[in-house]
């Protein structure tokens, strides 16, 4: 059962995402109830990428599974719901673009080593991850008020360029993995995961 929950945790943020969506494009952005629902099933959705980490850690059940969904969870969740507040609010589309450039870039950088070493996560990788659920979380506010308007922007203009920084020092810790200099990674992914919260694979 122990081992279960935190996997039943990040397949319910997987299920969420085509929820989201389907809530907001079905409403057309402007519809206030199926906006908030949105709200609600988004930020239940960014809530279990705790979750699932703690449990996974306090029950020491990390899997195949959860190292595997766990991270493509987190990404879908927010570049797609991003990419939907794009289409139905007309937010500028760049921002996107970039985030989803670093998350791809990085992502495949770090698949490629994982073999050899499991690429730890930095602050500055949680930092923009709290940064893009904030910011989504106040886009997703139905009619919202100017400051959360303002919130919404400043924090996606910060996970930006938090997203930039740490996509470069990714880079480099990467490119020093190939060149077989592996003293910036972690041998032991098991552990690697079991150290960084909130997921049970790093947060880049």
């Amino acid at each position: 059962m122990s081992a279960t929950v935190p996997n039943l945790l990040t397949g319910a943020r997987l299920v969420a995402v085509p929820v989201v969506l389907w809530l907001l494009f079905a409403g057309g952005g402007e519809d206030t109830t199926m906006r908030a629902w949105a709200l609600v099933v988004f930020v239940f959705a960014a809530a279990t990428d705790y979750w699932d980490g703690y449990l996974a850690r306090r029950w020491e059940v990390v899997s195949p599974f959860g190292k595997l969904a766990d991270p493509i969870a987190d990404k879908a969740l927010v570049l797609f719901t991003l990419a939907a507040v794009v289409v139905v609010d007309g937010i500028p589309w760049w921002p996107l673009a970039v985030l989803a450039v670093r998350e791809i870039g990085v992502t495949l950088g770090r698949l490629a080593v994982a073999r050899d070493v499991v690429i730890p996560a930095s602050q500055g990788g949680k930092l923009k991850t709290v940064l893009q659920l904030l910011a989504l979380t106040a886009y997703l506010v139905p009619h919202p008020a100017a400051w959360i308007d303002a919130v919404a922007w400043w924090s996606l203009l910060a996970a930006v360029a938090v997203a930039v920084v740490t996509g470069a020092d990714y880079t480099i810790r990467i490119l020093r993995v190939v060149r077989g200099d592996g003293t910036t990674a972690h041998a032991d992914p098991h552990t690697a995961a079991l150290d960084d919260p909130p997921g049970r694979d790093v947060q880049s």
